[in-house]
């Protein structure tokens, strides 16, 4: 019996022992605490044990429960570029060093979002001026997989010429922004991932629960089974064989070969294409942490299913809301860029999958609360996927936070598509222009017009400006317009702008049946 105990006691002190406080990557030095509303704090210590956290006047205790969670929530408190310390004691102490208050925001998306500064226009002088020790950044890694994550490999830093490079882009300029405009401290949370695709930011279970996104999940889980089967490796195999083939056989006669090898069967299992795998790999580590809101720059994966994206999207951002309980927090996105070739033929530009995906964007402005979408379809570039202008598109996403966050008074909204009439052989366009009028740019005459008549044949318009907000637009061989777009192809030769400088948003007057739209 004395033996029994004392093994028992030996034990129990030899689990003390390896009991040891722990805080998640996105908690830590450097960090900045959003100003003015609730900041949850969370870590991991030994189950029952009391953990105690002390910032400024503030202390607030909590249990770690069986799984070893623990949770406090600090008071609201203003700005506060001073550097503070948090002291948090359990099992073991630490103090996490150089907190700030100031605004937080998420920067996420694919690969036009992770874009780094380096790559960017300008970049060499953006680098050398980015001496802002009251910007902070961290980065999310890339992970995609079905098992929830509780932490990432990451940690805060100040912004400055040594740290910025490998930052996105559009977060640090937008970032910077808000510092300049609104002088407080600014926390850029950066966990975009190149080619994803906007079902594996949601979680899994509440995409399943949607009638909507029925064919979605079905195709979902027919991948899933055909990944894991030995049918899939055999393919890959013979595949790999294949191109190791035409590799040497090109290296024999001295040829290039730029050929991809093909992927093995798991590397879709494990990316960021598969429903839930961001959202579980790095969203899920940073959600609860207070932030004032969210940017976004993704659509070119889910080009191919716009039809889809006008639920999908929306639907993303209200799960990331009810996660994150921060109620409707903002939400602005990066409308797709001008990309690809620019096309003669007008029925061949309006048969454009990217064009349904913007108007998919444009539409989840009223799907939801407090968001918004920055209009870029003159910063693309024809060739490249990836425009290196990213100081303006993040400039414009700013636009809509100092506007409708924080209270200025700046243009911040493209004009809209309001109405169409049609009288004989003319269409009369009215735009939304939010106070503002309209303008061409390069050229006085309008360009990016087309009408249909009954026959759904589209041709090139003739446009002017008619008033602040109208537009009158016709083509020769069109007696009798029923339908007209302003901007609407893949890679859009328009011109229409606000008087500030803001591009017209691509837009429809119609409701033919989309491209995208799957067939029953």
């Amino acid at each position: 019996m004395r033996l029994l105990s004392l093994t028992t006691l030996l034990a129990a002190l030899a689990c003390t022992a390896r009991a040891e406080l722990k805080l998640p990557a996105i908690i830590g030095d450097n960090m900045v605490l959003q100003q003015k509303q609730t900041n949850p704090l969370w870590g991991w210590d030994a189950p029952g044990t009391e953990v105690t956290v002390k910032f400024g006047d503030q202390t607030k205790t909590a249990k770690a429960g069986a799984d070893g969670k623990w949770t406090v929530k600090l008071d609201p408190v203003p700005a506060n570029a001073k550097p503070a310390t948090i002291s948090i004691k359990g099992t073991t102490a630490k103090e996490l060093k150089n907190v700030l208050v100031g605004e937080v925001w998420i920067c996420s998306g694919q690969s036009n979002m992770q874009w780094n500064v380096g790559s960017s226009w300008d970049s060499d002088l953006e680098i050398a001026t980015a001496k802002y020790p009251n910007i902070r950044l961290i980065t999310v890694p890339n992970l995609g997989t079905q098992e929830p994550q509780k932490d990432f490999k990451g940690e805060w830093k100040e912004c400055s010429p040594a740290t910025v490079g490998g930052f996105s882009a559009v977060g640090f300029f937008y970032g910077r922004v808000l510092h300049n405009m609104l002088d407080v401290p600014v926390g850029l949370i950066n966990n975009a991932w190149g080619g994803s695709a906007a079902e594996a930011w949601v979680n899994r279970g509440e995409l399943e629960k949607d009638a909507r996104f029925k064919l979605l999940m079905e195709n979902t889980k027919k991948n899933e089974a055909f990944l894991t089967s030995p049918a899939a490796k055999t393919k890959y195999d013979a595949d790999l064989a294949n191109w190791k083939k035409q590799a040497d056989e090109a290296k024999k006669v001295g040829k290039p070969f730029t050929a991809r090898a093909p992927a093995p069967p798991d590397a879709w299992l494990r990316g960021n294409a598969r429903p839930g795998n961001i959202y579980n790999g790095a969203l899920l580590p940073t959600i609860g942490y207070g932030i004032k809101g969210a940017i976004w720059y993704q659509g070119e994966s889910n080009a191919g299913r716009a039809y889809e994206y006008a639920s999908l999207f929306p639907f993303m951002i209200q799960n990331w809301r009810n996660e994150w309980k921060q109620g409707d927090f903002p939400f602005y996105w990066v409308q797709l860029a001008d990309f690809m070739a620019e096309k003669t033929d007008a029925g061949q530009a309006t048969a454009s999958q990217w064009a349904e995906l913007r108007e998919s964007q444009t539409k989840t402005q009223n799907a939801i609360k407090n968001g918004g979408q920055a209009v870029i379809i003159d910063l693309g570039e024809a060739n490249d996927i990836h425009p290196k202008n990213k100081r303006d598109v993040a400039e414009r996403l700013a636009r809509l936070a100092l506007v409708k966050d924080y209270g200025m008074k700046l243009p911040y909204r493209s004009p809209e598509f309001k109405a169409a009439e049609f009288a004989g052989d003319k269409a009369i366009v009215t735009l939304d222009t939010f106070g503002s009028s309209l303008r061409t740019v390069d050229v006085t005459e309008v360009k990016g017009f087309v009408v249909c008549g009954e026959d759904k044949k589209w041709t090139w318009a003739e446009a002017k400006i008619t008033g602040k907000d109208k537009i009158e637009v016709s083509a020769k061989g069109v007696a009798k317009p029923v339908a007209v777009r302003y901007a609407w192809s893949d890679n859009p030769v328009c011109n229409l702008y606000s008087i500030d400088g803001l591009p017209v948003t691509p837009f429809r007057s119609d409701d033919f049946e989309m491209l995208t739209k799957p067939k029953q």
